[in-house]
């Protein structure tokens, strides 16, 4: 029974010293806050998305689109400001701060990244370059396989199975949807007296189209 008393006064001291130095570390706390900026020219414009980070400790922020943050931290810590394209810039929280709260305007220089050498050595001539492509030895294999690629029902079957990218769906969604606006509030023209659409329906009459949706 003694025991558990002991046990439980224990606990009780224990928690009553680590509210009460939560309490004192309060007092440490600053509201840290500001905006970064690209200071490489004199028309200062915000830096987006910059890491902020606290050193030695897992804690961090980063500022929005238009450059501005704001994070708890302690006096004295180390905040370190780094983006791509950027010198990484660190910033030491005064530790006779008065206030709980302080602000900065983090300015930025740019980073040039110089990229290795490199040397494109060309042709020496047009002349040359003929030399060269001529006496290229191309086998009948690769001949036959060319002509075999570039023929029309290959090419014809290819656009067919290949699917639109994202230009090719988004003409084609502008495209109709300019064709609605332009007989907005009227009765579009019926293709029964389009000459044109006519003959483009005897023309895939003859070539077989309308059998080979039926298969």
């Amino acid at each position: 029974m003694r025991a558990r008393i002991c046990i439980c006064l224990f606990l009780l001291v224990f928690a009553a010293g680590s509210v009460w130095s939560q309490e004192v570390d309060k007092t440490n706390l600053v509201q840290f806050s500001g905006m970064v900026l690209d200071g490489s020219t004199e028309q200062l414009f915000p830096v987006p998305y910059t890491n902020i980070l606290v050193q030695g400790k897992k804690r961090g922020t980063y500022s929005d689109f238009e450059g501005f943050f704001s994070i708890v931290v302690e006096k004295g810590d180390i905040i370190v400001f780094s983006a791509v394209g950027y010198k990484t810039v660190e910033f030491t929280i005064p530790l006779d701060l008065e206030d709980d709260r302080y602000s900065l305007v983090q300015l930025m220089s740019q980073d040039a990244i110089n990229l290795p050498e490199t040397v494109v050595f060309p042709w020496p001539s047009r002349d040359h370059f003929k030399l060269e492509f001529l006496a290229m030895d191309i086998t009948p294999e690769m001949q036959e396989r060319a002509t075999e690629n570039l023929a029309n029902e290959v090419l014809r079957k290819a656009r067919k199975s290949v699917s639109f990218d994202g230009n090719e769906n988004a003409d084609y969604y502008l495209r109709q949807q300019s064709k609605e606006y332009y007989y907005i509030g009227q009765r579009p023209p019926m293709n029964i007296f389009n000459a044109v659409a006519w003959k483009n329906f005897f023309d895939a009459w003859k070539k077989g189209d309308f059998k080979n949706k039926k298969k």
